[in-house]
């Protein structure tokens, strides 16, 4: 049975035929409830769970990045819910039941400070990779005081390293240690820039496939 808590136009909690009443943040929702479903293995139905299954196993390893990242975007849902939308409908590619990122087409961070300038990744010395970019401090938004975010994520082992706010724009270089375990694998390099007053974020860029060595 519903209860209405608010007069007979507020939202309700509860089940009123089938009607499922609830809040969320603060949110009064409606939605029907499910019906049964005689055969839940369908085509169409497992297409749709193998493409989130994707899109949660790239973003699950940088889900505490994707708080700084998609921040300015987690209105009336979190920065992991804005982040997964946009990268399930963007970046997701392949066909049933072969499902993958676009690591090229993915966006760990979003917003619109000035993004990075030719950013380029790569891996000379053990358990470093080492980024590299144009210092484009100069351009309108720009601040040469602007910190790095950065990821490199492991496909192989569903493990990502990121750094936060340890560089400057300005500086054009930024050197990260890896795991040991991530020797000879192949990962996924992502830079971007936070505000120094951590308000704004650009987008990030994909600075390319490197080979840890």
């Amino acid at each position: 049975m519903g209860t209405i808590k608010q007069g007979i136009l507020g939202g309700f909690s509860g089940n009123v035929g089938n009607v499922v009443g609830g809040s969320w943040k603060g949110i009064d929702y409606m939605r029907i409830r499910a019906a049964r479903i005689s055969n839940p293995q369908t085509e169409p139905q497992m297409t749709q769970r193998m493409k989130f299954a994707a899109t949660m196993r790239f973003l699950q390893p940088v889900s505490q990045f994707l708080k700084i990242g998609w921040k300015n975007y987690a209105i009336k849902m979190t920065a992991t819910n804005a982040a997964f939308k946009y990268n399930f409908h963007a970046a997701l590619q392949g066909t049933y039941p072969n499902f993958t990122i676009d690591y090229a087409k993915a966006l760990l961070a979003h917003g619109t400070l000035t993004p990075a300038m030719n950013p380029v990744a790569s891996s000379a010395v053990a358990n470093t990779v080492t980024f590299t970019w144009n210092n484009n401090s100069d351009e309108i938004g720009a601040s040469p005081l602007d910190k790095t975010l950065i990821v490199v994520y492991n496909a192989t082992k569903n493990q990502a390293v990121y750094i936060a706010e340890l560089t400057d724009r300005a500086a054009g270089t930024q050197t990260v240690t890896v795991p040991g375990s991530f020797k000879a694998d192949t990962v996924q390099c992502y830079l971007a820039f936070i505000s120094i007053d951590g308000q704004l974020v650009s987008d990030s860029l994909f600075a390319g496939a490197v080979i840890v060595a």
